[in-house]
């Protein structure tokens, strides 16, 4: 892949099983009417070469997320959250009961549309961290999850990295799993606000627009981090290759490639991606919600 055509997805790097290199594993299926593919990277010289860590990569492909019908938006939020359980109970080894915490980090610029969806999902949620201790018997009648969430905003706007906020909330509450919500950048113009990617890796904040930002990984974090986003930005000169592809112009002309790769490029979203984002955070939050705090969406 050329360095301009950045990409956050996983499904992207690869491709398909016959592009894949040792130490890798991929697996497609069908759930919920969705299709959907796994990534597995077992081995540190198949991470290297895809760039990506070593762990799983769920990719489900949607389509675009605000014009699904409701029948399929609930199907959608009823399948993310079964993985999100499954992969908690995996990571943490525990049941996901009364006695499981979890914290959801809404990462992202709230003040920048694209960019918002993870605060959005963290305003949408119901926390319940606080019945624990404050009303014990409702929240032990509600079966549900010790859930927490906070948007720590970005560093131009608290001169803090994202990574240290999170670490000080970890070491103050002690949750066992991070849910580290963020948007990302697609390869393809086809996945943008149209493919949901859900992994046990953490994950590197600003990765995919090339500002890289400290890593929130179990590594750094000290517990495990299951990362989840959508893509809803793609670079320009991403647009530009496909559209020069499309005509049959050759793409691999160094004079291009040197155009391509001299930085002089933005990163475009969908015009509606205001509502978009506000569909993937309804989305999300339902998700966690159907996850985690089932018991509470039943009382209501």
């Amino acid at each position: 892949m050329n360095a301009f055509t950045r990409s956050d997805l996983a499904c992207e790097l690869v491709g398909s099983e016959k592009s894949l290199c040792a130490g890798a594993e991929w697996k497609t299926r069908e759930a919920a009417g969705f299709p959907v593919s796994e990534l597995i990277i077992h081995t540190k010289e198949a991470a290297d070469r895809l760039g990506k860590s070593c762990g799983r990569y769920l990719t489900v492909e949607c389509g675009r997320i605000d014009r699904l019908s409701a029948s399929d938006n609930r199907a959608l939020a009823h399948l993310l959250a079964g993985e999100l359980r499954g992969t908690a109970q995996r990571l943490t080894h525990k049941a996901v009961d009364h006695n499981l915490s979890v914290f959801v980090a809404g990462l992202g610029n709230a003040d920048l549309t694209p960019d918002a969806i993870g605060p959005q999902t963290m305003r949408r949620l119901t926390a319940t961290r606080h019945l624990r201790q404050y009303e014990n018997e409702l929240y032990r009648a509600a079966g549900c999850s010790s859930l927490s969430a906070l948007s720590p905003g970005v560093l131009g706007q608290t001169g803090i990295e994202t990574s240290e906020l999170l670490r000080g909330v970890v070491n103050a509450t002690h949750p066992d799993v991070i849910i580290a919500i963020d948007a990302l950048t697609a390869r393809s113009c086809d996945r943008l606000c149209a493919t949901i990617q859900l992994s046990d890796t953490g994950i590197e904040p600003g990765s995919g627009v090339g500002n890289h930002r400290r890593a929130i990984t179990y590594k750094s974090m000290g517990v495990p981090v299951i990362a989840l986003g959508v893509p809803t930005v793609v670079n320009s000169a991403t647009l530009v290759w496909d559209a020069l592809g499309e005509a049959g112009i050759d793409g691999e002309d160094p004079r291009l490639q040197k155009v391509l790769e001299s930085g002089k490029s933005f990163f475009v979203s969908p015009k509606e991606s205001d509502l978009i984002c506000e569909s993937i955070a309804d989305l999300f939050a339902r998700a966690i919600g159907l996850a985690f705090t089932e018991g509470l969406l039943d009382m209501e």
